[in-house]
């Protein structure tokens, strides 16, 4: 049965992990895709992606189940630990909470690699080297985009352009976000041995760190979060002075001062809080990833959000005409983000506390962990048990 999607042309914006799948999903539905990428060529910088099942189903429906499986690793437990004292808080047992191997490590730069794989497979065409100047949305015209050297018009007008998308601007006008007071330096480094298949979450008052291994375990990816006033730009490409990074965390145990002390110059960046978007849809347009639900990286969903988005709008606008299709997908997608983001907002409170509210925070855990040791992990179930290709 050939849907509505057979012969759609469709333009999207950012050729990111949303921007990508999108495409996959478009094109293997027949449509017509073009993806406009500003960068000169699709790279990625050295950083770490955690797949939980609910993106796993997603990747598994496009095709790349077994790809992303060889170029991965498959997690087995998260540990939370004392970042001062390295007493182990808590560790779930992923198993306990879906079929082995459905929660991946992955290298960013290798899940985009096949992605853009799958996309090219389905016939869209990548554009590098697009900037969009601007865009205008109408409801008695289809978009227009200005380039840097051309114009274009297209039927329907994807949104994949992370955090400071023009399409979200277009559909809800200028929204400001703020400073949360908190910074992230992320690093990778070699190790001569490889790691443990397992989330490692350091926790102290006001910081906390996570580690875990990349590719063939060899590399170990880093992000470490300190809350400070002193203000930090949202951007993924700064770096930073590493005693800054060593100072932050010089009271935590030597094991992880030893491999601060071996990073060069750590990439920085400031986390900010951008709302939800109110309206995700209208004028031949939609939102996705990033550029709709901007999400802390406390709950490890970005990526996977991107990804259901993805495949839902795909399924809708197969399923339905372009307006009535939009509006079920903000309605699909809409509370389940908001869900997330603020769930992901409360870990960044609960890994930072500090004096007697950690003290009783840690010891509940403990406790948690030695009579009910599926506590834990079973807070999150209504994340990863989402599988959006069944319709569920």
């Amino acid at each position: 049965m050939v849907g509505r999607l057979d012969g759609q042309e469709i333009t999207i914006i950012g050729a990111g992990v949303g921007g990508l799948a999108a495409a996959a999903a478009f094109g293997q539905r027949g449509a017509r895709v073009a993806v406009l990428e500003q960068a000169p060529a699709i790279t990625e910088v050295g950083a770490g992606l955690q797949i939980s099942p609910n993106g796993m189903a997603v990747l598994t429906a496009l095709g790349l189940g077994p790809a992303l499986v060889k170029r991965s690793i498959g997690a087995e437990a998260v540990e939370l630990i004392d970042g001062e004292t390295g007493q182990l808080v808590t560790r779930i047992e992923l198993a306990r909470l879906a079929p082995a191997g459905a929660f991946r490590l992955v290298h960013r730069a290798d899940l985009i690699d096949l992605l853009e794989g799958a996309a090219r497979a389905a016939g869209a065409g990548i554009l590098c080297g697009q900037r969009v100047r601007s865009l205008t949305l109408g409801e008695t015209h289809a978009p227009h985009i200005l380039l840097d050297e051309a114009r274009r018009e297209t039927p329907l007008l994807i949104g994949a352009d992370g955090l400071h998308s023009l399409v979200r601007t277009a559909l809800n006008g200028a929204a400001p976000p703020f400073f949360t007071g908190q910074v992230a330096w992320r690093a990778t480094l070699a190790e001569p041995h490889a790691l443990p298949p397992v989330v490692r979450v350091y926790m102290g008052a006001g910081r906390h760190l996570v580690t875990y291994p990349l590719r063939d375990g060899h590399i170990r990816n880093i992000v470490a979060v300190e809350e400070r006033a002193r203000w930090a730009e949202e951007s993924w490409s700064l770096t930073d002075d590493p005693l800054t990074l060593r100072v932050a965390f010089e009271r935590f145990i030597p094991e992880v001062r030893a491999w601060l002390d071996r990073i060069d110059w750590p990439n920085l960046w400031g986390l900010f809080r951008h709302p939800v978007a109110a309206r995700w849809q209208g004028m031949r347009a939609a939102l996705l990833g990033d550029a709709a639900h901007p999400t802390l990286p406390f709950l490890a969903q970005g990526a996977n959000l991107a990804l259901e988005d993805a495949w839902v709008l795909a399924a809708e606008l197969d399923a339905r005409a372009a307006p009535e299709a939009l509006a079920a997908y903000e309605r699909a997608r809409a509370p389940r983000a908001a869900r997330v983001v603020a769930a992901a907002t409360a870990n960044a409170r609960n890994y930072h506390l500090s004096g007697l509210r950690r003290d009783l925070a840690h010891a509940a855990l403990r406790l948690a962990q030695r009579f009910a040791p599926d506590a834990a992990g079973n807070r999150y179930r209504w994340v990863y048990d989402q599988d959006v290709t069944r319709g569920g």
